[in-house]
This record gives C-alpha cells, sequence and structure tokens, in this order.
C-alpha cells in the first residue's frame, strides 16, 4: 500500500513539473503579412483589425487571377458548367464547338460533365489569344483608348467575348467601332468590365489545347 501511494504521489509530482514548462506563447502582432499598395488596389487581408472585415464580400480575391476567371465565368454563365445558351454555347465559360476544337476539344457531352476540362479549356484559349494579340498588349496595354484604360485582362475578356479579330477591328477603328456579340454585349464593354485583373501567369502559345487527363 506504501509502495502504490509512493508511486502516486511521484507520478502527479512529475507531471505537475512537466505542465508548468508549457505555458501559452505570447505571439505579438506583425505587419508581415499585409503587402504594400504598390499597384493602386489595397491588399488587406488577412489583417488584424476586425473591423477590416464588416461588410466584406467573401472569397475575396482582388485583382488576382482568381478573381478574373470567377468574374468571367460568372457574367457568362454565372458560373454554371452544365449551362447551354440559345445559341448553343456550352459550360462556365460559353464555349462555342468552333472554338473548343480549336483547344483540342470534341466531345461536347463530356465536356459539359467536366469542370476540369472547362477550366483548363479557358486558360488554353487565354494562351491562344495572348499570342495572337501580343502586339496589340504590347502596344495599348496601361493606355486609354476611346476612355477606357486598356489592360492585358481586359483585352484577353474582350477576345473571349468576340475572338481576337474582333478586338484588332477594336484597336484598328482607335476603339470607336461599335463591335458586339449575338445578344448585342459590346467588347468594349467588357474591356472596360474585366480590366486590370492580373493575368501575367498566362503563357502566351498559339498551340494550347486543354488537357485531357
Amino acid at each position: 500500500m506504501v509502495k502504490k501511494w509512493y508511486f502516486y504521489t511521484s507520478l502527479a509530482i512529475i507531471i505537475a513539473f512537466l505542465s508548468s514548462g508549457f505555458k501559452p506563447l505570447k505571439i505579438e502582432a506583425n505587419q508581415w503579412f499585409l503587402i504594400k499598395n504598390t499597384d493602386g488596389i489595397r491588399y488587406l487581408f488577412p489583417s488584424i483589425q476586425q473591423e477590416d472585415y464588416t461588410n466584406l464580400n467573401i472569397p475575396f480575391t482582388g485583382n488576382l487571377f482568381i478573381g478574373f476567371k470567377e468574374a468571367l465565368g460568372y457574367r457568362e454563365s454565372e458560373n454554371k458548367y452544365k449551362k447551354i445558351n440559345s445559341l448553343g454555347y456550352l459550360g462556365k465559360y460559353q464555349f462555342g464547338n468552333s472554338t473548343l476544337k480549336s483547344v483540342g476539344i470534341y466531345d461536347t457531352s463530356l465536356f459539359l460533365r467536366s469542370p476540369k476540362m472547362q477550366e483548363r479549356a479557358f486558360v488554353a484559349l487565354l494562351s491562344k489569344n495572348k499570342w495572337i494579340l501580343q502586339d496589340i498588349i504590347k502596344k495599348y496595354d496601361g493606355k486609354v483608348v476611346s476612355g477606357i484604360l486598356v489592360t492585358e485582362s481586359g483585352i484577353l475578356a474582350a477576345a473571349h467575348l468576340g475572338g481576337a479579330g474582333s478586338v484588332k477591328r477594336y484597336f484598328k477603328n482607335n476603339g470607336k467601332k461599335y463591335i458586339k456579340d449575338a445578344y448585342g454585349t459590346s467588347i468594349r464593354s467588357y474591356m472596360e468590365a474585366f480590366g486590370g485583373y492580373d493575368t501575367s501567369l498566362i503563357v502566351a502559345n498559339v498551340n494550347a489545347v486543354a488537357s485531357l487527363n
């Protein structure tokens, strides 16, 4: 009985000693995660100020590429992967059959069932258009044309709506020619609405195709 008493007493002392060494660390607030406002758009999150999160739209994507593709996808289809419009355009980004074939996709049924394929097709089309319009991007990026600040993302969005050829015609006429799609949406409106996003990760490649793996 005495041995048991010594054992449990010793065990309690050891546990108390060890527990005293695990005190919570005092973590000081650090501003290292805040990005400086270098391009006119403020990145404040994550923030140590609770009020910064009041009335915040979540998710906060700023001008990142994910913000670009989700905003464009919402305009095209409300981000519905299985949507087919009245003209037969397909998916989240509303691809036509000829455009799908240009990025290596021939099975439209499979395309509608596969969000991954649709996202890859979108990136592939951006790559093709960026290559086709590289001279336009180099010449006009950062300049004001017909009252609109032209950016690479705006040019690529306009090309998604009306094709790269329409974008070339738009700049050939100094933005004064009204070029629109079958529903009456102008490429000028897309150039303005989707300007200022970061599309630098898109590699210009005229032979880009959507990987099916």
